[in-house]
């Protein structure tokens, strides 16, 4: 079966600025960066996953409180007893009991209370970087999706084009073999260039389906249609110092680290939560109850109704002594895991410095090999025209025209990945360091085709 991508006559006479125009033609009902952004945001599901769980750590946190408040109960119940003595059964009756109280307790000194309320506020912190965390993770995907597919884009562009220029080439091929300027063996050389481009069309369109599909499911939204980079964009340098700033940055706002740190201070008030064992509680109680008894009570018969109430106010106070060595060793297990999260925090640190200084080399990278692939473009450009001067006068044969073609259209797809590469390489300094916001899309935005 022969696959049919499009005319090639119809390529030749449009210059690869027009292909350009037609591949992006459709931007009038394109999408932002940032509009695709906040789409994600409101359907990505591991995104949704991370608030939820930060809504519920919110409502965990304040259950912590509790510990710290007065405790009120409400109590009533009735009893109906028989008395019976043998042998004299004549002393034998029934009687009923009816209570009902209120009682309050607020605690005074409660370290232990105490402790569990300020691990609670710690974990809703964690929560919060955990959070920060997710949507760092969510533009950097939702960006990375977006130039998957205006790079995949661009290449399937670049191929037609370059498909379109072989088909050139194979018919004057065709036409100098014809007037026997040249032999077969060019026109068989333009043919297999032509069949590879072709297959590498094929590819190059299923790729651009499968980007696109990729994007569609982060988004929710069928048919998106990214907003292609302007030529003319101008990619902004590596800002800052050096990678050492960047790392400095991390160490205050890195999510990860914030968490580690966090859960070591946690790790502290749940020693001093298990040393509060040793310590004294006092209480103030409150109460108010009645009792009333009907026909008597459990020693004495009196056929009528009594009814007793009793309001009471006291300090409880209670000095633990021994239990069976548990405190001391809850205190010697909690001593060990506060010095883990300590090496867990001084692991995330080394971790997130590695990983910031590896993205800033990245992007210092980057943005060379644009530079380098722009010089490649225009070079790779000047030999074709050459090339095609020097078979058009016989000192060039036809591979040299089809060599040259390919390795033009090659610089012009690896040129435009780079620069998605350094533009994501932004954002991903920017999360290695911990200091990115969806505001740092704005600067991206700017730079697309309205």
């Amino acid at each position: 079966m022969q696959h049919q991508r499009s005319n090639p006559a119809l390529f030749k006479c449009l210059p690869l600025a027009a292909l350009l125009s037609l591949a992006f033609a459709c931007n009038s009902h394109a999408q932002s960066l940032v509009d695709m952004y906040e789409m994600a945001k409101g359907f990505d599901a591991g995104y949704q996953s991370a608030k939820s769980q930060f809504l519920a750590n919110q409502a965990k946190a304040d259950q912590g409180k509790a510990a710290l408040l007065p405790t009120v109960n409400l109590s009533g119940g009735a009893t109906r007893s028989n008395r019976e003595i043998t042998p004299q059964t004549t002393s034998d009756y029934s009687y009923t009991t009816q209570t009902a109280g209120i009682n309050a307790s607020q605690p005074l000194y409660r370290p232990g209370n105490l402790a569990t309320y300020q691990q609670s506020q710690k974990t809703l912190e964690i929560a919060q970087a955990a959070l920060n965390q997710a949507e760092q993770d969510l533009i950097v995907r939702t960006t990375q999706a977006y130039f998957e597919v205006l790079a995949a884009q661009q290449s399937l562009t670049f191929v037609q084009a370059q498909k379109a220029a072989v088909a050139e080439q194979l018919a004057s091929a065709k036409r100098n073999f014809e007037v026997g300027t040249s032999t077969i063996t060019d026109t068989r050389e333009a043919q297999a260039r032509y069949d590879l481009v072709t297959a590498q069309e094929i590819a190059a369109d299923n790729d651009l389906r499968v980007k696109k599909v990729a994007l569609e499911l982060l988004v929710g939204k069928s048919d998106a249609k990214p907003l292609s980079l302007s030529p003319q964009a101008s990619l902004p340098p590596v800002t800052g110092s050096g990678p050492e700033e960047w790392i400095a940055q991390g160490e205050q706002s890195h999510p990860a680290i914030q968490q580690a740190r966090t859960a070591l201070e946690i790790a502290k008030l749940e020693t001093a939560k298990a040393e509060a064992g040793h310590k004294p509680t006092v209480d103030f109680t409150l109460g108010y109850n009645a009792q009333r008894n009907i026909n008597g009570l459990a020693t004495t018969f009196t056929g009528s109704t009594n009814q007793f109430n009793i309001a009471s106010a006291g300090i409880t106070a209670n000095m633990p002594l021994f239990a069976g060595f548990a405190t001391q060793n809850r205190i010697r297990e909690t001593l060990a895991l506060e010095d883990k999260a300590r090496s867990d925090l001084e692991g995330a640190q080394r971790q997130i410095a590695q990983a910031t200084r590896t993205a800033y080399l990245g992007l210092q990278s980057g943005l060379g090999q644009v530079k380098a692939l722009q010089a490649a473009e225009a070079s790779s450009q000047a030999a074709l025209d050459a090339n095609k001067l020097g078979y058009q006068v016989g000192v060039r044969i036809n591979i040299d025209v089809l060599n040259s073609q390919s390795q033009l259209y090659q610089t012009k797809r690896d040129l435009a990945k780079a620069r998605y590469d350094v533009l994501l390489g932004q954002l991903k300094l920017r999360q290695a360091s911990g200091t990115l916001k969806a505001e740092d899309l704005q600067s991206i935005n700017a730079l697309l085709q309205k």
